[in-house]
């Protein structure tokens, strides 16, 4: 299995603060696994571009767009978008460098250079609302890589799995409706951003879980929920917003899941692409903050996209 394996330093220049959990950590704690474990030597590095504007505004607002790359040229300092998501001097470098990476992963799967790709980049995306950066998120990565797979490449229908502990409001925000794109989900619920039960159009399958659900109730839902509406969708293409904040081992959720169940998902998904899309598959971090369940995790995923399981 050709992985293709997409980050870039300039991903690690953005921070928010000594204590936010959304740090430059969280790649040097992937990387790290992935060297121990001898993923490294397996999978590909291609090379990462920095998205241009008309690019993101695939996927967002032109206002939007130019009010981050405004708020981002502050010389020092922090530029604060909410209480919780600021940016840095260099943020708008990672913003363009990581929705680069989504995109440039969508082209090498697509053109077949790649059979699946990880992207292993921040700021994370899928808060990122069509006109509202939220939530550690500035611009949808995942959401500007389906646009392009759409807008630009000509698939007609493609799939976005969100397996974050937090509801991927943006992602939804920006594909309601839209009847090229299913987006299939799962999230604690009540929890931030307190979004994704109110009457989600017919393109959106949220399944709220209560905290301290566990794998084997994730298991039910991808088998019996997810699996099926995505075979009857048949996507030409699949993304995944994968956060793995939903790890028993991270403060910032109330799940219950272990590597394993992240494994698990990922073979499912994998089996389902092999079968409807010619293994296509695109995955784009999103969640996760402790940092050594982090690295485990996302291990556990390329492992199993590597073909590494069987």
């Amino acid at each position: 299995m050709r992985t293709g394996y997409y980050t870039h330093p300039d991903c690690r220049l953005h921070e928010m603060g000594a204590d936010h959990p959304e740090s430059p950590q969280r790649l040097a704690a992937i990387d790290d696994r992935l060297m121990a474990s001898g993923l490294d030597w397996v999978l590909l590095r291609p090379s990462v571009p920095l998205a241009d504007e008309p690019a993101m505004e695939l996927a967002h607002s032109a206002a939007l767009i130019a009010g981050l790359r405004e708020a981002g040229s502050i010389e020092a300092g922090y530029a604060w978008i909410d209480p919780d998501t600021a940016m840095n001097p260099q943020t708008w470098q990672a913003v363009r460098r990581a929705v680069g990476a989504a995109i440039a992963a969508t082209d090498a799967v697509l053109d077949g250079s790649l059979d699946n790709a990880f992207c292993a980049i921040r700021p994370p995306g899928h808060h990122a609302m069509r006109a509202q950066a939220m939530g550690f998120c500035f611009v949808n990565n995942v959401a500007v890589a389906a646009r392009h797979a759409l807008d630009k490449r000509g698939l007609e229908r493609v799939a976005i799995v969100d397996f974050d502990v937090h509801h991927g409001n943006g992602t939804e925000d920006i594909f309601s409706g839209d009847a090229r794109v299913l987006m299939t989900s799962f999230f604690q619920h009540p929890f931030y951003p307190y979004s994704g039960t109110e009457q989600p159009a017919a393109n959106m399958l949220n399944v709220p879980l209560p905290a301290y659900s566990n794998g084997a109730r994730v298991r039910e839902v991808v088998q019996q929920q997810w699996l099926p509406r995505l075979r009857a969708f048949a996507p030409q293409m699949i993304f995944i917003s994968a956060g793995f904040d939903a790890h028993r081992e991270d403060d910032l959720g109330q799940m219950g899941l272990v590597e394993a169940d992240y494994a698990w998902i990922t073979r499912a998904l994998r089996e389902l692409a092999a079968e409807v899309c010619e293994g296509r598959i695109v995955s784009c971090l999103e969640g996760g903050y402790n940092l050594s369940a982090l690295g485990r995790s996302v291990a556990a995923h390329v492992r199993v996209l590597a073909g590494l399981d069987d």
